[in-house]
């Protein structure tokens, strides 16, 4: 709340800042879709692997939110460099809740914990790849290494002013790159690194709950509401218009993947309900504040639509072992939703930047151009990152710790007696 302020006739008048609590609210529902992402991967693996899947979850949290407060905020939003920050804001110096962003209603403070949620966010979806083979050791340093040479950068480029803000025309509003792309081709890397999980871990492996599995999923789908619709960093009429925005992509993806699914095996799964509603919900997360109504929905269904057919490409024709489809729903829908943004971007909503139907083309070469350059970069630098791990360490758990299961294993705690 803003202090009342007196008028020069001595007249009191209160002045509330609503956006404070809304963007603490934000932060929370952002928060919230880390035991979501634990749900609903652990819900769709074995059911061996369910305390493993919330220990990496819990690990991620961890680790993101130490390096955010030690150097990652200060590496994603201090200076003006075009490749990384500076170091003038480690352990938040300079840092509280009373020094107001320059234009903004809120602290630099809570900008830092709104932004800390979105860094551990996207840690756990990475994990979803490589599910069910890779140490938990391994996965902890992979994560403390990745936050500050993939993360950090990549956010400085999109929202710190770095790369993509300085030399390319570009419109990410809530994460399409820094988050759904980095975290898809992160996911994708890892796989590839450690190769397929068994064949008997892969023919077991149908989900062992799917209410779960269901619970985690509407969890994201709530915490999306904060994810989107706080990233405005207002409470205004264009957050009214990003929370729609989310609603209607998220339920034409839905929609789309059941009808694709149908087509293409004859029946249509919860599993395949909730990811299409996933698909939706990553598709239009880049261009959440900018497209209009009906764009945004045939964003969603378009995404839904065509990270069905990358999943079962993938699983079928590539034969990478993308445990939870990391890189098919979030890697390919976020491709797909940065490239819609560069289409479909109406300059009434997004100050002044056209997208391709509206005669402008700068934004759609910048958005390709961005592409691009997030997963060539977040590819090979996540590969060498655990290449280098795994010169000093196991990354991969034995055979016989596989078929048991990192539940028992690692953690010694069943999920289930």
């Amino acid at each position: 709340m803003s202090p009342v302020s007196s008028a020069d006739d001595g007249s009191a008048a209160a002045s509330v800042n609503v956006t404070i609590p809304w963007i603490l609210v934000c932060s929370a529902l952002v928060f919230i879709m880390v035991p979501g992402v634990a749900f609903f991967y652990g819900g769709m693996l074995r059911r061996q692997s369910m305390t493993s899947m919330i220990a990496q979850c819990l690990a991620a949290t961890a680790v993101m939110g130490i390096s955010w407060i030690v150097v990652g905020y200060s590496l994603a939003f201090g200076g003006d460099a075009a490749f990384i920050g500076n170091l003038d804001h480690v352990l938040l110096n300079g840092i509280d809740e009373f020094d107001m962003m320059d234009g903004g209603e809120i602290s630099y403070l809570e900008f830092v914990l709104f932004q800390m949620m979105f860094a551990i966010v996207t840690a756990t979806l990475v994990l979803g790849a490589c599910a069910e083979r890779v140490r938990f050791n391994a996965i902890i340093i992979f994560l403390i290494l990745w936050s500050v040479l993939v993360y950090a950068p990549m956010a400085h480029w999109v929202w710190g002013g770095g790369l993509f803000d300085q030399y390319l025309t570009v419109l990410d509003f809530a994460g399409g790159t820094v988050v759904h792309i980095c975290a898809g081709v992160t996911g994708l890397a890892l796989c590839i690194f450690v190769g397929p999980r068994l064949a008997g871990t892969r023919k077991s492996s149908r989900a062992h709950n799917i209410p779960i599995a269901f619970l985690g999923a509407m969890l994201l789908w709530f915490g999306w509401f904060g994810f989107n619709g706080g990233s405005g960093l207002l409470a205004d009429a264009s957050a009214v218009h990003v929370f729609f925005t989310t609603q209607a992509a998220a339920v034409f993806g839905m929609a789309a993947w059941g009808v694709a699914q149908y087509i293409k095996v004859g029946r249509v799964g919860v599993l395949g309900l909730i990811a299409g509603a996933i698909a939706g919900l990553v598709a239009i997360t880049p261009g959440a504040a900018y497209l209009g109504f009906t764009e945004s929905m045939f964003t969603g269904a378009v995404g839904g639509a065509l990270c069905f057919f990358a999943v079962t490409f993938i699983h079928s024709k590539l034969k990478f072992d993308d445990a939870l489809d990391v890189f098919g729903v979030h890697g390919v829908g976020g491709i797909w939703g940065a490239i819609a943004t560069g289409i479909f971007a109406d300059p009434d909503l997004s100050g002044g930047v056209a997208g391709l139907i509206h005669g402008g083309t700068d934004l759609f070469i910048g958005q390709i151009a961005a592409v691009a350059f997030t997963v060539i970069f977040c590819f090979a630098m996540s590969y060498a990152i655990i290449w280098v791990i795994s010169r000093f360490m196991k990354v991969r758990i034995p055979e016989a710790e596989e078929s048991i299961g990192q539940d028992i294993v690692e953690h010694g705690e069943p999920a289930y007696l």
